[in-house]
């Protein structure tokens, strides 16, 4: 692959899959990445395609709006006619790679196992009981 687009940001919506009528999986998910800084910052979205076996596992379970993911893969850019008869284009990404960042953003996340799963810190004894410490 000579085209390769890669980036962080935060899925817009959740992922969908579906079957296309030749049989292959496709999974598809709408990425917003933020550009600039200050009064100058922008949005910018890409519709991320990932194709095949990877597209059948259970990823669209995780890739839901909010959720923060690295994208890499082929970018494409596709022009048509809105419904105002305007012309627009559009991003958009054939992933090869598609990783999760961070925490989920609902009930079970990933951050909430992981708290529970942690022990309990321990209540140590407040300071001035250590004060016949010799040194």
């Amino acid at each position: 692959m000579s085209n390769v687009f890669s980036f962080t940001g935060t899925v817009g919506r959740d992922a969908e899959v579906r079957t296309t009528p030749n049989g292959q999986t496709v999974l598809n998910v709408t990425v917003a990445n933020n550009i600039g800084f200050g009064d100058r910052q922008q949005t910018i979205w890409v519709r991320v395609a990932l194709w095949g076996k990877r597209a059948e596992g259970q990823l669209q379970n995780y890739l839901k709006k909010g959720q923060q993911v690295f994208v890499s893969g082929e970018l494409s850019q596709r022009e048509y006619q809105a419904n105002d008869g305007t012309t627009r284009t559009s991003l958009e990404l054939n992933a090869n790679i598609i990783d999760l960042l961070g925490k989920r953003n609902e009930q079970g996340s990933v951050a909430q196992q992981q708290q529970q799963s942690t022990p309990a810190q321990q209540n140590y004894p407040a300071n001035d009981s250590y004060d016949d410490v010799p040194f």
